[in-house]
């Protein structure tokens, strides 16, 4: 195991975290509510852009379990798939949109494919700065043995 890589990639985790929050909120608010925008209007803007931010904060609180347990598992296991972390992520925002549909509900509640959308920019937001490194502070295979993801 390599201490510095392992602070390194802790830190990129941790960035990689909250840039996905914030950009999966921002999408959502901008699709949610782009119908109703005023021709370049700041404060509406202005308006978006702190409701994305609120929204980033209660979606992580929502998800840091989940996603922490996805994200070692990840690291442990070295994987580097950007379909793991695009499907990991829209499994979550899927789970997420419809915990609180109703019994009286025969289909997918309005707004599901935004959200699963939303999901996805998350987990390619993830991916392309911590999940393509995953696993990389691990000791590295003995010289013999070939690795299947190069660095």
């Amino acid at each position: 195991m390599n201490g510095s890589r392992l602070v390194f990639q802790l830190l990129k985790i941790v960035v990689g975290f909250v840039s996905a929050l914030v950009l999966c909120s921002l999408f959502l608010t901008w699709g949610f509510f782009q119908w109703d925008l005023p021709e370049d209007h700041p404060a509406v803007w202005g308006a978006i852009t702190g409701t994305g931010l609120v929204t980033a904060s209660v979606i992580g609180s929502v998800v840091a379990v989940p996603a922490g347990l996805v994200i070692l598992l990840a690291e442990l296991f070295r994987v580097r798939s950007l379909l793991v972390y695009l499907a990991g992520a829209g499994l979550m925002a899927f789970g997420l949109w419809t915990l609180g549909a109703g019994d009286s509900q025969t289909g997918l509640r309005p707004g599901t494919s935004v959200a699963l959308a939303a999901g996805f920019v998350a987990g390619a937001v993830y991916w392309g700065i911590a999940g393509r490194t995953a696993g990389s502070w691990r000791a590295r295979p003995a010289s013999g043995a070939r690795e299947t993801n190069a660095d």
